[in-house]
């Protein structure tokens, strides 16, 4: 089923944009847009990513009882992050749940959309509870750069002021992801209107210089491949306010639970540079000299990025990046990850 809505498509193709399995992937000059991306301010299309909408009058509890985070604690003007876990506390979905009437709506990759909504509608049970994939009523774009700001008030008139932040208009919800950049869900018939205001300050771009902008604040984007590999912390997620550790149970719980409170945290997500002309791919596997030859961690996630090569969050264990070593991609001579500074840390004297 399509869902990229087809005015809104034809809207952005006469924009220019170079459009592949409905999601765009450029404007004309990728490498041209992803410098834009580093250097200024930019527009972005984002349908690599769906909205699932939960709707009844156990939603609430619903979602609570499945969901990492204190999903009591979104309010209209409050998102959040979560992730659904296995019973083995393996993450299957990450995503940011926001709020609108009694209704939640889950913005996660389009990816793994449908085996998700497929995997929440087993716990529904008597629950009176309605899970609906909406993503073809909305079009998310989103806007990241110093302007960025300045430029979404003078077209919406309102600006959340704090990280996740939600401000909503009759036509619009604007969430701040980080300082300078920002989601906004719309319907596909003010989209092109919207886009028209924006693209006057702002450079569109394509999806991949969404997907670096995410890499390089250290937020990881669970895609099939990575599906039940990792346990939240693995992922940084508890250092992203992925979760909560007050609340009561949910699937995976006890194994979340107690790596934290046992301080066993062996692996951890790092930014890292890969030279190379070909793409990293989720999953693929790492090497260091500690691991004699067996995996030491895998690519998460990767983008081309703007010095050329591609950035990448990889998971890895500790001891390999804090010792200093050689970590290869995909066999144990192959290419180097150069490591850089991710925009938050994590307590390295917990690693086990």
């Amino acid at each position: 089923m399509s869902m990229l809505n087809s005015n809104w498509q034809a809207f952005l193709e006469n924009q220019g944009a170079q459009i592949e399995n409905e999601i765009v992937q450029n404007f004309g000059s990728a490498p041209t847009e992803l410098i834009a991306t580093r250097d200024s301010t930019v527009l972005c299309d984002l349908s690599q990513f769906g909205i699932l909408k939960v709707s009844g009058e156990d939603a609430l509890t619903f979602l609570h009882s499945l969901c990492s985070n204190d999903i009591k604690a979104i309010t209209p003007a409050i998102a959040q992050l979560n992730t659904l876990n296995t019973a083995k506390g393996r993450v299957l979905a990450s995503f940011l749940v926001w709020k609108s009437g009694t209704d939640y709506f889950l913005y996660l990759p389009l990816s793994i959309l449908v085996p998700t909504q497929k995997k929440l509608s087993m716990f529904i049970l008597r629950a009176k509870v309605k899970i609906e994939d909406v993503s073809s009523q909305h079009v998310c774009l989103g806007l990241s750069g110093k302007e960025a700001g300045a430029l979404l008030k003078s077209s919406l008139g309102t600006l959340p002021q704090t990280a996740l932040a939600v401000e909503s208009n009759a036509t619009s919800s604007i969430i701040r992801i980080e300082n300078e950049r920002f989601t906004i869900i719309t319907t596909p018939e003010h989209a092109a209107v919207l886009w028209q205001q924006l693209v006057t300050h702002a450079k569109p771009v394509g999806s991949p210089c969404w997907d670096w902008l995410n890499i390089i604040a250290g937020i990881p984007v669970i895609l099939p491949p990575i599906q039940e590999q990792f346990v939240l912390q693995m992922l940084n997620l508890d250092l992203l306010d992925g979760v909560s550790f007050k609340k009561g149970c949910y699937p995976g719980q006890e194994i979340v639970a107690r790596i934290r409170y046992l301080g066993k945290v062996k692996q951890r997500t790092f930014l890292a540079h890969l030279v190379s002309e070909f793409a990293p791919l989720p999953n693929d596997p790492l090497y260091s000299k500690d691991f004699a030859g067996q995996t030491s961690g895998n690519i998460l996630n990767a983008a081309p990025s703007p010095q050329g090569g591609y950035d990448v969050l990889a998971t890895l264990h500790i001891s390999s990046v804090t010792d200093a070593q050689l970590v290869h991609w995909k066999t144990p001579e192959g290419a180097v990850l150069g490591f850089h500074d991710l925009p938050y840390t994590f307590p390295l004297e917990k690693a086990a």
